[in-house]
Parts: structure tokens; sequence; C-alpha cells
């Protein structure tokens, strides 16, 4: 029976050395292969057996003997399935995110843990590298822009990077030859797979709840993001692996990995990259892939109009096969789509929203004085700190990942022999992810709300009577607002933004389309652009970093890539057609729990970032100097 289970597997686990690994991971695969396809099995014959008893029993008795008509059947298992699964994992969903929510015991207000390993955790390494956001910045820009290549190509120093191939590693003399993408299209796939709708809806939310002043602290944490993700994707490359073939495999894995085993700390740095890698799995089906398929397709549905039951699956099914043209191709099939796609629907978005300020100009100096004046109150510090942070990170694609550590398989890929060089260029993505399209749709957002727009929006989710009144009372008695379209910090059960006049309420997509609609009535067409853009962009590039944790742990053969590709094909069309709310909320807490291990990670290793800097500049000093 064992055999069976564990078939095809060389040799026994003896050593530690790097085929014994491989045959390690072949293992484990094996067996949950295996296991999964036995349960599938089982599951398969009871789910048959069960539907053929249920049409037994009505071919049997369809009737009564007095000719009555007998009792409607049982519906079958099949019925609103979705609806069943979602019930099943609702009461895990909810434990898995309180567990990753847990607040900071005795504090008030309720701060989760993982924000605040996010937010001093940025501090600390922009403190640590003596504010790299800030004095590496123009270095970073000529970077990505090429002024620097020659560096590349004749640098004074040769870094060794590491060729595995079963046991055998041999050191490269030119690493810069080393790696599948340019630094901009490295920068292109990373900023893809961040910039999504959390980018729209969750923005939206943020400062629906949060009020004028979340937008200040969203600024501030894309600021002290730029340094997290600079050290993060530094250490990316400095750790990862190169194969026979060339192809690069490299992320928090691979540092947690190798770097901890360098400072004697191997069985740590083993958990945690196992446990970084199962989480970034589950996200890349979830957050990564099959929320932004659900609310891409809603928004297509909803603005063309199309009704049926099978319109939501045909539209899944068209975004699986376009996405599976792109991903089957690889890091570098990506890296190509995501340079040509990037641009255009950053700039798409900018464009349209510089057009909704130039239609509120006059509300220029007011949505700038609200934004600043309200930072520091209340209202705005929950909604900025918490809402902004919380709600960003926990929904679709996150403000800008910085801590997840999803961002570094993407930047690994790089053609480079200087780590810094990439880390570099990696804090350009909170800067134009957060600090440029984040603050775009804030401003659309604040000045939607200065505009007294009359709308509807979905019916509002108050069973509560005493919630209700409250939220009633409020609107009556908020006269700060009194022309406003929101009343800042109300929102309903489901988290949509309540509107002043009672006529409902609107989610995160849902308010910020309205924005757009008030000032040009064609401009959510314009955003349905965006967003199938963004969510096709970010799905394609959690689907190279759930790849490459998925061959992290089951090998790097050609079964493996295949079935990884096949099931998160899977997971778009069931995205898209399903309403499985629970499943993506607990892979969506997923994304937020990746910051656990890969933040430790990245304390313990910061001092290797500080030595590859110190390299890079040097060689770009000696290089300036040669030419």
């Amino acid at each position: 029976m064992f055999y069976f289970w564990t078939f095809r597997i060389e040799e026994p686990i003896v050593t530690r050395n790097s085929l014994a690994w491989q045959n390690r991971r072949k293992m484990l695969g094996a067996v949950i292969v295996r296991t999964v396809f036995v349960l599938a099995l089982v599951l398969g014959l009871n789910l048959s057996l069960a539907m053929v008893a249920q049409a037994a029993a009505r071919s049997a008795s369809p009737q009564a003997a007095d000719g009555v008509q007998a009792d409607a059947p049982a519906e079958p298992f099949y019925a609103n399935l979705d609806a069943k699964i979602d019930a099943a994992v609702k009461p895990y969903a909810d434990k898995w995110e309180a567990f990753v929510l847990t607040p900071v015991p005795f504090l008030k207000p309720s701060i989760p843990i993982v924000l605040l390993l996010l937010i001093f955790g940025a501090a600390f390494f922009t403190v640590y590298f003596l504010f790299p956001n800030i004095r590496y910045f123009p270095t970073a820009i000529r970077t990505v822009a090429g002024k620097y290549d020659h560096v590349e190509r004749h640098g004074a120093e040769k870094s060794e990077v590491h060729v595995v191939a079963g046991d055998v590693k041999r050191t490269i003399a030119d690493e810069g030859h080393q790696g599948e993408v340019s630094h901009f299209q490295a920068l292109a796939t990373a900023v893809s797979g961040t910039v999504g709708l959390g980018n729209i809806a969750g923005v939206a939310i943020a400062i629906g709840t949060g009020g004028p002043g979340a937008t200040f602290w969203m600024i501030v944490c894309g600021l002290l993001g730029m340094s997290t993700k600079f050290v993060e994707c530094t250490l990316g490359v400095t750790y990862r692996d190169v194969d026979a073939n060339g192809v690069v495999h490299g992320g928090p894995m691979y540092y947690l990995w190798k770097g901890f085993a360098e400072r004697g700390l191997a069985p740590l740095g083993q958990i945690l990259a196992f446990v970084f890698a199962i989480l970034c799995v589950g996200a890349s089906f979830g957050g990564g892939n099959a929320f932004q398929a659900n609310s891409a397709t809603a928004q297509i549905v909803s603005i063309m109009n199309i009704e049926g039951g099978s319109s939501k699956f045909v539209v899944g099914l068209i975004l699986a096969i376009v996405t599976g043209f792109v991903i089957i191709g690889g890091i570098k099939s990506i890296a190509k789509v995501t340079e040509m796609i990037v641009p255009f629907m950053a700039i798409l978005y900018i464009v349209a929203c510089l057009v909704v300020i130039l239609f509120n100009i006059q509300h220029l100096g007011t949505a700038i004085s609200l934004i600043f004046t309200e930072a520091f109150t209340p209202r705005a510090g929950l909604g900025g700190i918490i809402g902004i942070i919380l709600v960003g990170f926990q929904r679709a694609a996150f403000s800008n990942e910085a801590g997840a550590g999803s961002a570094a398989i993407a930047h690994s890929a790089v053609k480079t022999r200087y780590p810094a060089s990439e880390g570099l260029v990696a804090l350009l993505e909170p800067f134009i992810d957060t600090v440029v399209i984040c603050t775009m749709t804030a401003l659309v957002i604040v000045f939607f709300n200065l505009t007294n727009a009359d709308i509807e929006g979905q019916a509002l989710k108050l069973d509560d009577p005493a919630k209700r009144a409250e939220v009633m009372a409020k609107f009556e008695a908020d006269q700060v607002n009194e022309k406003q379209v929101l009343v800042f910090g109300l929102k309903d059960e489901n988290g949509h933004v309540l509107l002043k006049n009672g006529k409902g309420a609107l989610s995160g997509v849902g308010l910020t389309s309205a924005a757009f609609g008030h000032a040009v009535s064609w401009f959510p067409y314009v955003l349905t652009v965006a967003i199938v853009l963004f969510a096709f962009s970010t799905m394609i590039s959690w689907s190279y970093y759930g790849l490459q944790s998925w061959k992290f742990l089951f090998g790097r053969s050609l079964v493996a890539d295949l079935s990884f590709k096949i099931i998160f094909l899977l997971f778009v069309v069931i995205g898209a057609s399903a309403e499985l709310g629970s499943v993506i909320k607990f892979s969506d807490a997923m994304i937020l729990a990746l910051v656990f291990p890969n933040m430790l990670g990245l304390f313990v290793l910061a001092p290797r970032v500080g030595r590859e800097v110190q390299r890079y500049l040097s060689a770009i000093a000696q290089g300036t100097k040669e030419n």
C-alpha cells in the first residue's frame, strides 16, 4: 500500500544535500497527489451513488396510490452548490481570518498584530537603511531606464550564483547573463500583481469609511512600504536558484531556506519556507485569482446588462482561455504581456482620474485641505491606519503587498549580477501603486463626496433595528456633511458605504463607478476596461507566484508545472461563475498571513541587504569613472 503511495521516489532520504531535498519534495508531492486522487474518487463514487438512488426513488413512486400527487422530491445535491460550499466553508473562513487578524492584547482600539508588524517593520527598514525610499529614488529611476547597464556588463566585481542540477553546483563567472527578464519587465510583472481591484474598490471603501484624511495615511504607508519592498526584493535575487536550463527560481521560500541556513538557523528557515509556500499557493488561487475573476465578471455583466444563467460562466471561460495563453509560456511570456499592459492600464486610469479632477477643479483646494486637516482626527485615524491598510491589504490585490513577499518572486527573475539593483527598482513599485494610483482614486472619491449627487445604491443590509436607528440618527445629525453624498464612517453589514440620502449603499467598485459617471456619463465604461485589465494582470502575475511556490513544494517537474496551471485556470472559471464569498475570504487572509514568515526573514537577513547595496553603489561609482 505504501509503495503505491510513494512509487518512483528514487532513494531514501539520508542526507541534507540538494538531491535528497529534491527527493523529499517529490515524495511529499506524490503522497499529497495520490491522497487527493483517492479522496476525489471516493467522493465522486458517493455522489454518483446518491444521484442513482435519488433517480430511482423518483421513478419508483412519482405519484401516490390514490392518485394524489406525492411530495416533491428533495432537491438534487448540485442545486445551489456554490451556496452550500460557501456555507460549509464560512465557519472555517471566519476562524482563519480571526486568527490572522488577532489583535494586540489589551490595546484599544483593537489593532491586529499583523498590521503593527507591517507598519513598524517598514518604519524600521526606513530608519535602518537611512531612508532608502528617498535617497535611492533617483538611482532606481536611472536603473530601470537602463542607465547602468554598462555596470552589469563590465562591473568591477563578480557575484557567485549557484546553478543547481541535482547535487552539482558550479559557479557562473558572469551572473549578468543569468536571469530571464529585464529590470523593467520584472517591475511591470510585480506592479501588475499589486495594481488590482484594491486600488479601485479597497481605496473607495477606506475613504468612504475613514474620510479624506485616510488619503494622507495611505501616502505615508506607501512611502514606508517602499523600504520594505527594497529589502525583500534584494534578498529575492541574492538567494535565488538558477537551474541547469537557466530558469530562475526565487522568492521568500528561498531566502528563508538558504539565508537562515547561513546563520545557523536552518530548521527554523525550513519551517518558515514551507509555511510561506503553502500560504502563497492558497493566496494565488483565491485573492490573486478567483476574487479578481469574480469582480471583473460582475462588472462586465453589470455594465453590459448581460442576463442569463450561464453568462458569468461564459465570461469566466473566456478569461481562463486568455489567461491560459499567457501563463503557459512562463515568466518570459508573462513579462512580455505585463510590460505592454501595465503602462497602458496605468495611463488609462490616471488620465481618467485627471479628467475627473479637471471637472472638479473648483473643489481641489477643499479636497487637499480635507486630506490634511482630517488626517489626525479619530475618524480619519481609524479609517486611515486601520481602514486603508487593513481593508486594502485584506481585499483583492492589496495596496502594494510590501511585507507579504510576493513581489520578490517576480523580481528574482531579473537579469543582473547585483541583487541590490533590483531592490532599488522594486522600491518604485509602492510609489506607483499607492502614492500615485491609489491617491488618484482617493481624490476622485473625495471630489464626488462634495457634489451632492442624488444617486441610488443597493438595498441596505441593516437587519438590526438598533443599527438602522443609529444610522438614520447620524444622517440627520451630520451637519458637517450637509451637502455631501456620504457620511464618513458608516457602512452596512456587507461593508458597503451608505449613501446619506438613505437610498441604499454602494460597494467599493460601485462607489468609484458612480464617482466617474457623475463627472462623465460614459466613464464607467472606461472604468470597466480598467477593472478588467487590473484583474487580468493581477491573475497572470499571481499565477507565477503560486507556480513558484507549488514547485518549491512538489519539485520542478513538467507534471507539477502543468497541474498547477490547470488548477489555476479552473479557479478562474469557478471564481467568475460562483459566489463563494467565504472561500475567497479564506484565501484572502492567506495573503495577510504571508507577512508573518516573510517579515521575520527580513529582520534576520537585513544586514546582507546592506552589503549588497554597498557593492552595487561601488560598482556604479567605478563604472562611472571608467566611462
